[in-house]
C-alpha cells in the first residue's frame, strides 16, 4: 500500500519570494480552504474569514523571502499566520463591542428635567432614536470610529493609534461615516 507524499512547500516558497505569482496561486490552492476552516472556526463570519485568508497570503507575498525553512514547516508557518490574524480580528470585535455598548449606555443617560420643556425632551428623544437608528445603519468600520471620536472624545490621530489604522484611513471612515449621517438624518438642524 502506498503512502501519499506530504508536499514540500519550500521551493514554492522560494518561487514565491521571487514574485512568482503561479507558486503563491499554488500555495493557495493546497491552503486556502483549511486556512478559511480555522478561521471560521473561531470568527463564526464568511467575510472576516475571508479576510483572513486574504491577510495571511498577502503577508506570504510579502515576507517569502525571509521564511526559514529550517524553523519550520510551511504549514506551521501558515496556521501560526492564520492564528495571528484570528486573534487580532477577536480583539477588534471586542473592542468594537464595548465601543457599541458604552454609545448605547451614552444614549441612554436622561437630560436633565430642569428647565427643559416637555416638548422639548420629546424632541430630543426621538431625535436621539434617529441618530443611533442612522448609526447602527453604517458599517462597523465606519461606526466605530465615529464613535470613538463622539462618545469617546478621541482625536483622529488617538483613534489611528488605539485601532492600529492609518491617520488616513480613519479621516476617511469619519468623512464618509458622516457624509452617510446627513444624508440619513436629512436636512434636521438644532434650534
Amino acid at each position: 500500500m502506498a503512502t501519499e507524499r506530504p508536499f514540500d512547500e519550500a521551493p514554492l516558497l522560494l518561487r514565491i519570494a521571487q514574485q512568482d505569482q503561479d507558486a503563491l496561486a499554488e500555495l493557495y490552492d493546497r491552503y486556502a480552504r483549511i486556512l478559511y476552516s480555522v478561521a471560521f472556526k473561531s470568527l463564526r463570519s464568511v467575510e472576516e474569514s475571508e479576510e483572513v485568508v486574504l491577510d495571511v497570503f498577502s503577508q506570504v507575498w510579502r515576507t517569502a523571502a525571509r521564511y526559514d525553512v529550517t524553523k519550520g514547516r510551511v504549514d506551521s508557518w501558515l496556521f501560526m499566520m492564520t492564528r495571528s490574524r484570528v486573534l487580532d480580528r477577536l480583539r477588534r470585535l471586542q473592542r468594537t463591542t464595548k465601543v457599541t455598548l458604552a454609545s448605547e449606555n451614552f444614549a441612554e443617560i436622561q437630560t436633565p428635567k430642569s428647565n427643559v420643556d416637555p416638548i422639548e425632551n420629546v424632541l430630543i428623544s426621538e431625535r436621539r432614536a434617529q441618530v443611533l437608528a442612522a448609526l447602527s445603519q453604517l458599517p462597523d468600520e465606519q461606526r466605530q470610529v465615529i464613535e470613538l471620536a463622539y462618545y469617546g472624545g478621541l482625536t483622529q490621530s488617538e483613534i489611528a493609534a488605539q485601532t492600529q489604522l492609518s491617520l488616513g484611513t480613519v479621516k476617511t471612515r469619519i468623512r464618509l461615516g458622516l457624509s452617510k449621517l446627513r444624508v440619513a438624518l436629512g436636512t434636521w438642524e438644532p434650534r
